[in-house]
């Protein structure tokens, strides 16, 4: 009945089987003329076959693919896969202590020209990650793990060059320093984004160093190394975002807004702060803003804090408001926003 009310099903999401018999497509006229111009799947890895081997038969268009990991990978999903004429976008998701992505690799081969978008979240996990090195289009390469050790099989890509690569974004986990440095010096100068949950003065210094063209940064610096980030605003000079943590160790909330009035590129126009432990002292802010309006670039300035579990109380009094407010008025603020910052979020 659905099938007949949606002609043309563009997208579809089918996680799990549990409680539910296979589905025969077939079975449905309507299925063939509804789902032809499939273009985006979600989908568990152990739904029965057969579903898989009909769409395979119906489908060839899916330009965009996530795979949910659960306890096996059933071989019609591996045939769907190979079945795709141009897959562009791929989402690799292990739940927790779930199988890997291992048998889908020979699968993939047949798209290494055309993914350009590829996502791997294993959180505790890990899987291989080597066969990353086949798909030199990539553009966004985004990879969510919990442990350093899951990136034992980056160091392959070290030393391929990634040409089209603009976004890159790392978890908790990274790899090794040293292997990033290397991967900043073969891709570094394309990289329009990168973020990471992770800190070390060295990787800091090779994004100043290798990454001119950044866009949007987050990384993280300790209290003693605000003149790292002013290496990266002198080197980067296309920022134009910015999210960093402040207090309990990482940087001092003056030193940072001083570094931001006074040595941030010209096109730097959003900062992202999550506050760690501590309250915004007002003087600082009122200062940051009065800095802010005397730039000789000037652009209104978009002010995100993150904080935990929505308390405010600290962030946000009632004295800051009123100092916010008044920048706003003045076009200084071109946006204000307080969101509570998650654990997973880069």
């Amino acid at each position: 009945m659905y099938m007949k009310q949606v002609p043309s099903l563009k997208a579809l999401k089918y996680l799990s089987t549990k409680n539910i018999s296979n589905i025969t497509l077939t079975y449905f006229p309507e299925s063939i003329g509804c789902l032809t111009n499939l273009s985006v799947l979600s989908c568990g890895s152990d739904i029965h076959s057969e579903f898989f081997y009909q769409l395979s038969q119906i489908c060839c268009n899916i330009r965009s693919l996530t795979v949910e990991f659960e306890g096996t990978v059933s071989n019609g999903l591996k045939d769907l896969i190979s079945s795709q004429h141009r897959l562009e976008s791929l989402s690799l998701i292990q739940s927790y202590n779930s199988t890997d992505w291992k048998e889908l690799i020979p699968s993939l081969k047949k798209h290494s020209n055309t993914l350009i978008k590829l996502k791997i979240n294993g959180g505790e996990n890990d899987g291989p990650l080597s066969f990353i090195t086949r798909f030199k289009n990539l553009q966004e390469l985004t990879l969510f793990f919990d442990y350093n050790d899951a990136f034992e099989d980056f160091k392959e890509l070290k030393f391929v060059k990634f040409s089209q690569l603009q976004i890159l974004k790392l978890s908790f986990g990274c790899p090794t320093v040293d292997i990033m440095i290397k991967f900043f010096e073969n891709n570094g100068k394309n990289l329009k984004e990168f973020c990471t949950c992770n800190y070390d003065n060295r990787l800091n210094l090779a994004i100043a160093r290798f990454c001119p063209n950044l866009k949007s940064l987050f990384t993280l610096f300790l209290d003693n190394e605000i003149e790292t980030l002013k290496a990266i605003f002198n080197n980067c000079q296309q920022l134009e975002s910015i999210k960093v943590w402040c207090g309990n160790g990482y940087l001092n909330e003056s030193e940072l807004f001083e570094a931001l009035a006074n040595y941030s590129p010209k096109n730097f126009n959003e900062l992202e702060i999550y506050f760690i432990e501590r309250e915004i002292l007002s003087e600082n802010l009122e200062k940051f803003f009065n800095n802010w309006k005397n730039r000789i670039s000037q652009r209104s300035l978009s002010f995100i804090i993150l904080i935990e579990d929505n308390d405010t109380t600290n962030m946000i009094n009632n004295e800051n408001m009123k100092i916010i407010e008044k920048y706003k008025n003045l076009g200084i603020i071109k946006k204000f926003e307080i969101r509570e910052y998650k654990d997973y979020e880069i």
